[in-house]
C-alpha cells in the first residue's frame, strides 16, 4: 500500500498537471549517484539518467557546490548586462570544440534547435544566395523538439498530428540511405541537412558508417550547412565528447542541452566560422539564456565530463552493459538486436514482444530499476556516465528479475 503522502502527491499530478506526461505511479524524492528513492523509502537503479540528463548521476557534489556558490552571487541578469559564469562557459565550449567559434546559449535542446533552425534560414536569405534555396532536410525517425518548427523538423507524424498546418520548408528521406539524401538534393533547393549522429527517440539508432561523412560531402558541394543535433547523444555519452567525431566530420552547427547542465536547464548553439557572423544584434534572443546559475553548474560538468576518466569509464560500462544485455538474451531470446554508441543502448524487441517495451518498464519499475523506451519496441538505456561497477551489476541484476516476470506472464498470456 502507498505511504499516504506519496498519494497525496499522486493525487495533485492527475487533478493539477495538464494530461501530457503519463508518469508511473511513483513519486521521486532524492537520489545518490546512479541510485534514487522515492518518497515511501523504496531504492531504483537509474539507467534513464531523466533520459540522458543526469550524466554526471544524481547529488554530483562538485555539481551541487557550484550550483550553491553561485545561488549566493547572482541568479538572473539577462542579456542586457553580462555576468562572469556565462562568458566562462562560452569560452570553455568553444576552446572544447575544434569546429566552433561562438555560442548561443538558451535554455533547453527544443530551443537550441529553434535557433538553429532559424539561423539556417537567415543564413539561407543573406546577400547573394538564391531566393528558393530554404528547404532543410530532416530524416525518418529523428527528434528535434516539440516547438512547431521543431516538431516539423521532427519527421515523426505521430508528434505533428493535429498541429497542422506546420511551418514549410523541411524535406524528410530515410535515415542512413544515401540515395535517398542524394535525391534530396538533386532539387537544388537545400541550405541545411539536420541529423543526429545516433538517433534517441527513434529508437537508438546509430548513423551508419561513412554516413555522415557523405552528409558532409554533399553539403560542401551543395553549398549546405551540415546541422547535428546532439543533445541527447553529445557530452560523452557516445565515449567522446562530441558524438560525431566518432565520423571525422566537421560540422557547421551544433546544438546540446540535456547531459550539459548535468540536470540544470541549459541549452547551447555552437556555431562555425561559415555562419558565426549571420545573426547580429536583435536576430535572435531569449530572456533566461546564459542564466548564471546554470552556466556555472555547465562549466562543473563539461569539465567533469570531458575529462579521461568519464570517459573511460563510459567505454568499460558500455561493453559490460552489452554482456549484461547478451547473457539476458541468451536466456530469454527477447531481443533482435542490440544497438547504439556507447552508454546509449537500444535494445530491440524481437518480433513476437513488438509494441511491449512500456509493460517492461512497468515491471522494471516494480522491481527497482528505471529504464526508458524508445518507441513502442525498444528498450533504452542510458545511465549516468559515471555509474559504478556495484550500481550496474545491480541494476542488470534487476533488469534480470525484471525480464524473467515478463516472459513468465507473457507465456501466462
Amino acid at each position: 500500500m502507498s505511504h499516504p503522502q506519496a498519494t497525496d502527491l499522486l493525487g495533485l499530478g492527475k487533478r493539477y498537471w495538464l494530461s501530457v506526461y503519463r508518469p508511473r505511479d511513483v513519486v521521486l524524492d532524492h537520489g545518490k549517484g546512479a541510485r534514487v528513492w522515492d518518497t515511501e523509502g523504496r531504492d531504483y537503479i537509474d539507467l534513464g539518467a531523466g533520459i540522458a540528463v543526469n550524466a554526471l548521476g544524481h547529488q554530483d557534489p562538485d555539481l551541487v557546490n557550484a550550483l550553491v556558490d553561485q545561488a549566493h552571487k547572482l541568479w538572473h541578469a539577462s542579456n542586457v548586462f553580462y555576468s562572469e559564469p556565462p562568458l566562462r562557459l562560452a569560452e570553455e565550449i568553444v576552446e572544447a570544440a575544434p569546429f566552433a567559434s561562438r555560442v548561443f546559449l538558451c535554455n533547453s535542446g527544443t530551443e537550441a534547435n529553434e535557433a538553429a533552425i532559424k539561423l539556417v534560414r537567415k543564413w539561407a536569405a543573406s546577400e547573394g544566395r538564391a531566393a528558393d534555396k530554404r528547404v532543410i532536410v530532416t530524416f525518418h525517425g529523428s527528434f528535434h523538439g516539440r516547438t512547431l518548427a521543431a516538431v516539423t523538423a521532427t519527421a515523426q507524424p505521430k508528434y505533428q498530428e493535429g498541429y497542422e498546418p506546420l511551418p514549410g520548408g523541411f524535406r524528410y528521406v530515410a535515415f542512413n540511405d544515401v540515395e535517398a539524401l542524394e535525391a534530396a538534393f538533386a532539387h537544388g533547393d537545400v541550405a541545411a541537412v539536420m541529423l543526429e549522429p545516433v538517433q534517441g527517440e527513434g529508437g537508438v539508432m546509430p548513423a551508419a558508417p561513412g554516413f555522415l561523412t557523405k552528409v558532409r560531402e554533399l553539403c560542401t558541394q551543395h553549398d549546405a550547412l551540415m546541422v547535428l543535433d546532439e543533445i541527447q547523444c553529445g557530452m560523452g555519452r557516445t565515449g567522446t565528447l562530441f558524438a560525431h567525431t566518432h565520423d571525422g566530420v566537421t560540422p557547421d552547427i551544433v546544438t546540446l542541452a540535456k547531459a550539459l547542465g548535468g540536470g540544470f536547464p541549459i541549452g547551447a548553439m555552437l556555431v562555425g566560422p561559415k555562419v558565426s557572423e549571420v545573426m547580429q544584434f536583435g536576430a535572435h534572443g531569449t530572456t533566461f539564456g546564459g542564466n548564471p546559475m546554470a552556466a556555472a553548474v555547465a562549466r562543473v560538468a563539461l569539465r567533469k565530463l570531458a575529462s579521461p576518466e568519464v570517459l573511460l569509464n563510459v567505454e568499460r560500462q558500455a561493453n559490460d552493459m552489452r554482456a549484461g544485455l547478451a547473457k539476458l538474451n541468451a536466456e530469454h531470446h527477447l531481443f533482435a538486436e542490440v544497438r547504439g554508441r556507447g552508454l546509449m543502448i537500444g535494445a530491440v524487441l524481437d518480433t513476437a514482444y513488438k509494441g511491449r517495451a512500456g509493460e517492461i518498464l512497468d515491471i522494471a519499475a516494480a522491481h527497482g530499476l528505471l529504464v526508458l523506451q524508445a518507441g513502442p519496441d525498444v528498450l533504452r538505456f542510458v545511465p549516468p556516465l559515471t555509474i559504478t561497477d556495484e550500481e550496474l551489476a545491480e541494476g542488470l541484476s534487476r533488469l534480470a528479475a525484471t525480464l524473467a516476470e515478463f516472459m513468465r506472464e507473457s507465456k501466462v498470456a
